[in-house]
C-alpha cells in the first residue's frame, strides 16, 4: 500500500532525480493480487513500457500458463531513498539447470521484454543505478540468476535501463517498418505491390458483406477466437507444426487478454483486426498497440477457395494503413524472419539478452543458458545449420 500511494501521489510533472545513485533498495512481490495497485500506477503517460508488459496481459498469462508450469511471480519494484517507485520488473521464477532463475512473465508470447520505468529515469540512469538495482535484488530474495531475454535496446525515444547491463543478441532480430510522420502510403507499401493486392482484393470485394474492421465488441472477439481456435490447427497441420495453441492455458490465455479493456479505454490488451464477408471469417490478425507501435502477435486466414486471393496480405496493407493514418511511428510482424514479414518489414531491430548471476549457484546456470542462446542464434543465422536443425526437429516429431 506504501509502494501505490507513493505512485498515485506522483504529479504530472518531470521531477529531477540526484545525480548520486538513485535506487535505494526494492520491494518484491509474490503475489500479482499484492503487486496489481502498484504495478497499474506505472501504466501512465509519465512511465515508459510495452504494451507486452501490462498489467492485464502479463496477469492473463501468468494465471492461465505461468501457473500451470509452475512459474511462481516475482515483481521487484525499485524505488529511491524517498520510496520514490522507480522502476518495475514484471518477472517469475522456475527451476532452470538447477538453479532459481527469474524471467520476465510472458513466456514466448511478449516479442518484447522490458522493465516498466518512471520516463526520467529510463532517460537518465547510469551503470551504478543498475548495479545498485541488482545488488538490492541478490540481498532480498532467493533468485540464482536474471534470465532477462529479448530486451529492445530502447522504446519510443528512451532508452532501456537495463540495456545496461552485459548483454548479448537475442536468437532472433525483429523485422520492423518504421512510420514517417505524414509518410506517403507508397513508401510503407510499394505500388507495384499495392496494384497486386488491389487486384486480387477486386475477388474478394464482390463478396456480400465483405470489410475490414477492428473488433470493439466482446461478442465479435468471441466470435473471431472461436473460428480462430478451429481454423489455426488445421493451418498448423497443413504445414506440419505442432500446434502450440494446444498447449495447456494457451487458449484461456489468449481469450482473456483479448477480453480485457486497456486502462485508457483504448481497445484490449490485444487487438483482433479481420477481413470477413457475410459468409465467413476470412482472415484475422491480432496484436498490441500502444499509440506509437503496433506489434503482431497471431494470425490465421480461411481454408476456403478464398484463400487464393492472399487476405493475410491484404489484412496487413490495412492495418498498416490504419496506423499510418493514427500516427503511429512503427509496426512489427513479431521476432523471426518468415517471408511474409519482409514484404512488409525491411529493417530489423535488435533486441538482446541479458543473464545475471546473483548467486555462486546462479553462475553456472547463467553461463550455461546463455550459451545456450549464442548457439541458437548461430544456428538461426546460417541457412545450412538451420535447415539441419528443421530436418532433425521433423524426426523426432
Amino acid at each position: 500500500m506504501t509502494m501505490a500511494a507513493a505512485i498515485e501521489g506522483q504529479t504530472a510533472e518531470t521531477r529531477a532525480w540526484p545525480n548520486a545513485i538513485r535506487v535505494a533498495g526494492v520491494d518484491i512481490f509474490h503475489d500479482l493480487t499484492a503487486a496489481e495497485a502498484t504495478w497499474r500506477g506505472f501504466e501512465t503517460p509519465q512511465h515508459s513500457y510495452t504494451p507486452y508488459q501490462r498489467f492485464d496481459f502479463l496477469a492473463a498469462w501468468q494465471r492461465q500458463v505461468g501457473e500451470r508450469e509452475g512459474l511462481r511471480p516475482f515483481i521487484v519494484v525499485a524505488h529511491d531513498s524517498e520510496r520514490r517507485p522507480l522502476l518495475l520488473l514484471p518477472l517469475a521464477i522456475e527451476a532452470r539447470l538447477g538453479a532459481n532463475c527469474a524471467s520476465f512473465m510472458g513466456g514466448k508470447h511478449a516479442t518484447f521484454n522490458m522493465a516498466l520505468c518512471a520516463k526520467d529515469f529510463a532517460a537518465n540512469a547510469t551503470e551504478a543505478d543498475i548495479a545498485a538495482l541488482i545488488g538490492s535484488i541478490a540481498e532480498r530474495s532467493r533468485a540464482d540468476a536474471l534470465v532477462l531475454c529479448q530486451q529492445p535496446l530502447r522504446w519510443q525515444d528512451l532508452p532501456n535501463p537495463l540495456a545496461l547491463l552485459a548483454h548479448q543478441p537475442s536468437v532472433n532480430d525483429c523485422p520492423v517498418l518504421a512510420i514517417e510522420p505524414g509518410a506517403a502510403p507508397a513508401t510503407l507499401v510499394s505500388n507495384s505491390f499495392r496494384r497486386r493486392l488491389k487486384g486480387k482484393e477486386r475477388k474478394l470485394q464482390a463478396l456480400p458483406g465483405y470489410r475490414y474492421y477492428v473488433a470493439s465488441e466482446s461478442a465479435d472477439v468471441c466470435r473471431l477466437l472461436d473460428w480462430f481456435f478451429r481454423v489455426k490447427p488445421q493451418r498448423m497441420a497443413e504445414q506440419k507444426l505442432p500446434n502450440v495453441f494446444a498447449e495447456p492455458g494457451i487458449e484461456q490465455f489468449v481469450r482473456a487478454a483479448c477480453l480485457a479493456p486497456r486502462a485508457d479505454g483504448e481497445g484490449y490488451a490485444i487487438d483482433i483486426h479481420a477481413l470477413e464477408c457475410d459468409e465467413e471469417v476470412i482472415a484475422i490478425f491480432a496484436g498490441v498497440s500502444d499509440g506509437h507501435r503496433f506489434s503482431m502477435m497471431f494470425n490465421t486466414y480461411t481454408m476456403s477457395a478464398n484463400s487464393k486471393f492472399s487476405p493475410g496480405l491484404i489484412l496487413m496493407r490495412d492495418i498498416i494503413d490504419r496506423h499510418a493514418g493514427l500516427n503511429y511511428r512503427a509496426l512489427d510482424l513479431g521476432i523471426g524472419s518468415d517471408e511474409y514479414k519482409r514484404l512488409f518489414c525491411k529493417d530489423d531491430e535488435a533486441v538482446v539478452d541479458s543473464f545475471v548471476p546473483l548467486s555462486l549457484r546462479g553462475k553456472p546456470a547463467a553461463s550455461a543458458l546463455s550459451a545456450i542462446n549464442r548457439a541458437k542464434r548461430a544456428v538461426k543465422q546460417n541457412p545450412a545449420l538451420f535447415e539441419i536443425a528443421q530436418n532433425l526437429r521433423s524426426m523426432f516429431r
